[in-house]
């Protein structure tokens, strides 16, 4: 159906996340190297896993998609 109506496709929508009460996090393995990149819970320490870092370029589409500045590491 898109295809005969491709004014009517739906626009992919930035995810959202909550500024004020989660930053940005990388968490890195020591043992494997293993990065996985998430949103911490500043008060409750709750992390959020959003997707696996593979090599810089994952990065930035993570940090382009979520319109993240800066990003911390955790180990």
């Amino acid at each position: 159906m898109n295809k005969v109506l491709p004014m009517f496709k739906k626009k992919p929508q930035r995810p959202k996340y909550d500024k004020t009460n989660k930053k940005a996090v990388l968490k890195c393995s020591i043992c494997t190297g293993e990065q996985v990149a998430g949103f911490k819970d500043i008060y409750t320490g709750h992390f959020d896993e959003i997707m696996l870092i593979r090599d810089t370029a994952d990065l930035d589409t993570f940090m382009e998609m979520y319109d993240v500045a800066t990003i911390s590491k955790e180990y």
